[in-house]
């Protein structure tokens, strides 16, 4: 029998707020993290907002010894990774640290290390860079941080699928541990928004406005002309549910299948249909041992992008059809933004939409470009028993994850255990 793989905690820090409580509130509120950037100057561009980290300390969650050896990337997944385990009320001790890991999900890594290593190099010569910063140049860098200050010692990987990186370290973790090779995995997404990468976004016409009307984040809108950038980590701690039964902790929810499969696409460029995006979703659903009549709540990948909003909407639309029986459908995008790897972000906040029965508004949505459930205007109060996190990537990688309500028995049964 395969182990059964549930969340039993959350870590994160994005721009509507830092761990879940603070995140949650903001979310169902309905308030939105898009604004002005701050942290440079964007007059020479034609884009000008962003979805930014503006109270974040990284004191408050990294010790002082190595703070001084991170990145903000790194920074951001450390306190990620500790909300998340204390959140699980998990310690890390001698008895258990080997069977505890980290799988993490980033697009493009610590841009802002890479480029100022580079600017020394080229101005300086190599011999002025500073030997501290090299380590963070790497994609593995705020995973290794991580298990060195929390000190567990199980699996340390980083995967880097574009803009499903996240999805696609869940699937890993969870996999992880249904095979038995770890008890409990942290698993996320990360990325910062720095002036070199959105100076990118903005040359590759990545970003909104990429006509001359408003900029603006519109997910799933007609009106819709490009995401706006962001940044943020989102993980969630995974473990198998016996596990979590022994410790007496309830879980959020349960990741009960998923999908992954690739589209033909340009590595720049979205899929050129919604076929590949249709199969994900069709075999997380066949792992989860469900029918699409079982969705109650899809979490969108959608970000106001012209071609990914459309084809993702072309594969609801083909997977649950039009009518009053399809699952509700929200994108958190509208108020974070497009952070490239906020499948931790998603993933946690499917599973407190489940946990709490609230699905959250998509800002930005007035004028629907399809006949679908969206969620508009204010949060919604529903009973979500089944929910579905969809990526949809350029470069042509898509991944669905089923994520489940575990029976009032279950946690009936949990809680008397907790009480022993």
């Amino acid at each position: 029998m395969r182990r059964r793989v549930v969340v039993t905690g959350i870590g994160m820090v994005t721009p509507l707020g830092v761990g879940k409580e603070s995140f949650a509130q903001a979310l169902f509120r309905g308030d939105s993290g898009v604004g002005e950037i701050e942290a440079f100057d964007t007059s020479r561009f034609a884009s000008h907002l962003g979805a930014e980290i503006r109270e974040f300390s990284a004191r408050d969650f990294v010790s002082l010894k190595n703070l001084r050896r991170m990145d903000r990337l790194s920074q951001m997944v450390v306190a990620s990774a500790r909300i998340a385990l204390e959140d699980a009320k998990v310690v890390v001790n001698s008895a258990n640290r080997d069977r505890i890991g980290i799988i993490m999900g980033t697009a493009f890594g610590p841009t802002d290390v890479k480029v100022h290593c580079l600017n020394i190099l080229f101005t300086e010569g190599p011999g002025m860079i500073n030997p501290i910063l090299v380590p963070n140049s790497v994609m593995n860098a705020p995973a290794g941080h991580a298990s060195i200050e929390l000190g567990f010692r199980g699996v340390n990987t980083t995967v880097n699928h574009q803009a499903s990186s996240g999805e696609t370290a869940i699937v890993y973790a969870a996999m992880e541990i249904e095979r038995g090779a770890a008890d409990i995995v942290l698993a996320g997404g990360a990325d910062i928004l720095s002036e070199f990468f959105f100076e990118t976004l903005v040359r590759f016409r990545a970003v909104s406005p990429i006509d001359s009307k408003k900029e603006g984040a519109r997910p799933f809108d007609n009106r819709r002309n490009g995401p706006v950038a962001g940044e943020g980590c989102g993980i969630v701690c995974l473990e198998f549910l016996e596990h979590a039964e022994r410790r007496g902790a309830a879980p959020y929810c349960e990741i009960a299948g998923w999908g992954m499969t690739s589209s033909p696409a340009s590595s720049t460029d979205w899929p050129i249909d919604a076929s590949g995006v249709t199969l994900a979703m069709t075999r997380a659903l066949k792992s989860a041992a469900l029918t699409p009549a079982d969705v109650d709540m899809v979490q969108a990948a959608a970000n106001g992008g012209k071609n990914p909003d459309g084809i993702e909407t072309d594969a609801y639309l083909h997977l649950f059809g039009s009518d009053k029986d399809v699952p509700v459908v929200s994108s958190i995008k509208g108020s974070l933004g497009e952070s490239f790897s906020s499948g931790g972000i998603r993933a946690a906040a499917l599973a407190l939409s489940i946990s709490k029965g609230m699905v959250p508004p998509t800002l930005g949505l007035n004028n629907a470009i399809a006949p679908l459930s969206f969620i508009t205007g204010k949060t919604r109060n529903m009973d979500i028993r089944n929910g579905l996190v969809s990526a949809v990537s350029y470069g042509g990688t898509n991944v669905s994850i089923v994520m489940r309500k575990l029976t009032d028995d279950e946690l009936v049964r949990i809680h008397k255990l907790g009480q022993k």
